[in-house]
């Protein structure tokens, strides 16, 4: 996600609140995987073929180092389940890093592009949107306080 403390990135009313600011980055950061993790047949960048890519996402708090996995022989499916990465966001203080990342070993050439293929920049493009998700959150956050 983009640099710089997340207390710079948000406006005066969320950084009141400790509570605030912790809701909103959560929120953030939830929709900010989200967007990375939205298939090409539902309007995003991360193409989905078998499922292992996207299932392969995890989550840190911290710097993380993630080892590369293949896909198991034979296995011809699999399914994402987001409740890990939401668990490891949740635990996050608004000072900590959050880290996610894919351990499928393709992931970069996915990411990047390879063999004369374009990268698919899913990752890349749903970080460049964290200051624009985060402007939103906090204004939903304000107006739901307001009624």
């Amino acid at each position: 996600m983009a640099q710089g403390s997340f207390s710079a990135q948000v406006n005066a009313w969320v950084n009141a609140q400790p509570a605030r600011m912790k809701a909103v980055r959560a929120e953030a950061a939830q929709r900010t995987v989200e967007i990375m993790q939205t298939p090409v047949a539902k309007g995003g960048r991360l193409r989905v073929d078998t499922g292992f890519l996207r299932a392969s996402l995890v989550g840190t708090i911290g710097q993380g180092s993630f080892t590369p996995r293949d896909k198991p022989e034979g296995a011809t499916s699999f399914s994402y389940d987001a409740g890990a990465i939401n668990l490891v966001i949740a635990g996050a203080a608004p000072s900590d890093a959050i880290t996610v990342g894919y351990v499928a070993r393709y992931a970069a050439a996915r990411e990047y592009g390879a063999r004369g293929q374009p990268g698919d920049a899913f990752v890349r493009l749903a970080s460049q949107q964290w200051q624009r998700v985060v402007s939103e959150v906090a204004a939903e956050a304000q107006t739901r306080a307001a009624r």
